[in-house]
């Protein structure tokens, strides 16, 4: 991954020759997601580890402080990380990728999360608070919300917003609707209601398959073969007229009898494009969006993450480099799984985690110094 020519195209090429170049931060800022608990200083040693010995460069570079790095940080802002996050971030699975398809459906996968920051006035004051119910008025970290698309069958998250808490995340879900596309099937569970939202879905040609809870009003317009039903939805301010619906195909069934009912809404009205029992089943592929958000908060990050970015601007930047990086893990447990053969599904995300942080400082490809252009040991 060349990242360097996308700090300067957003602007953050260097007026003057620093120590931390813009696109020596970008790589910095990766490396501090991939090595998540490390402080700054080391992690600026693990990237430049054994660039003398490859004879990567000549001379010495000078390991910046933890105050030079910060301030580094600040300079480059969260722009070049999310531009480069929309390059390279797509969904990675082919038509042989086992988990990934459903007849010729690609399984994506909406959700959202909170990620923990660090209690500075300026994050409380942009992030805001969750509520407790421990007694006291505010939890201890103020938090950011984060929404995402998966694909289910590799785990790479391809589209993802972030914003302050009090945002809801069907709010920034709907930012993410431009990377949807025909020939997708995209799931979701019941915290993404409302008619518009479904609609904005819809709209992209991607067919959707949600779950709603259990007091939706959705009458019965026919019966179908297969015990689903056709039925229509309608946005709360026409419940009354019911004059703009959406048709939708409602399936509802239990796991054990007797037990709580589930009731999906799905934009596949045909049942022999896709019957009850299969839409039911794939319903259960939702699930991989949670397993991936967990594989980079407590794997990747750690268990009890909390974000080490002081200012919103550093936060932004942060979560989009751990995007990026788990992209790039979850990149190369896929072609890994291509060449055995097997479901990605089957390989350990932890052990990637490990192997990689094992060799790629002996693999670094670029020097932090400027290019001598006699020398032949430019950065790569």
């Amino acid at each position: 991954m060349n990242v360097g020519a996308y700090a300067p195209g957003c602007g953050r090429g260097e007026q003057r020759q620093r120590l931390l170049p813009a696109r020596v931060v970008v790589y910095f800022v990766l490396a501090m997601c991939l090595f998540a608990g490390q402080g700054y200083e080391e992690v600026a040693r693990l990237l430049t580890h054994g660039l003398e010995r490859m004879g990567r460069w000549k001379g010495t570079w000078r390991v910046p402080t933890t105050a030079a790095i910060g301030r580094a940080r600040l300079r480059l802002g969260p722009e070049p990380l999310r531009v480069l996050f929309a390059r390279v971030c797509h969904p990675v699975a082919t038509e042989e990728t086992s988990g990934s398809w459903y007849r010729g459906w690609r399984l994506i996968a909406v959700s959202g999360t909170t990620f923990d920051v660090p209690d500075t006035e300026a994050n409380a004051s942009f992030f805001g608070r969750p509520g407790t119910s421990r007694g006291q008025e505010k939890s201890a970290y103020p938090q950011a919300r984060v929404a995402a698309l998966v694909e289910c069958g590799t785990h790479a998250v391809f589209a993802a917003e972030c914003g302050p808490l009090a945002v809801h995340e069907t709010e920034l879900a709907q930012r993410l609707f431009t990377a949807l596309k025909p020939g997708m099937l995209v799931l979701a569970d019941r915290g993404f209601r409302g008619f518009d939202l479904w609609r904005a879905a819809a709209a992209t040609g991607a067919d959707l398959l949600w779950r709603v809870k259990n007091d939706a009003v959705l009458p019965v317009r026919a019966l179908l073969e297969d015990g689903s039903y056709l039925s229509e939805i309608v946005a709360a301010r026409d419940k009354n007229r019911r004059q703009d619906p959406a048709a939708v195909r409602v399936i509802e069934y239990t796991l054990v009898p007797g037990g709580t009912v589930y009731r999906l809404i799905t934009t596949v009205l045909d049942p022999k494009a896709a019957s009850a029992s299969s839409l039911a089943a794939l319903y259960a592929q939702r699930w991989e969006i949670e397993n991936t958000l967990d594989e980079i908060k407590t794997h990747q990050g750690g268990p009890r993450l909390v974000l080490r970015s002081q200012y919103p601007d550093g936060v932004e930047q942060e979560i989009f480099g751990f995007l990026l990086v788990h992209h790039a893990l979850r990149g190369l447990m896929h072609q890994a799984a291509r060449q055995a053969e097997q479901d990605p599904d089957r390989m350990s995300f932890t052990r990637t985690l490990r192997i990689v942080r094992r060799h790629v400082t002996d693999q670094a490809a670029f020097s932090p110094l400027p290019a001598d252009p006699g020398s032949g040991h430019g950065p790569a």
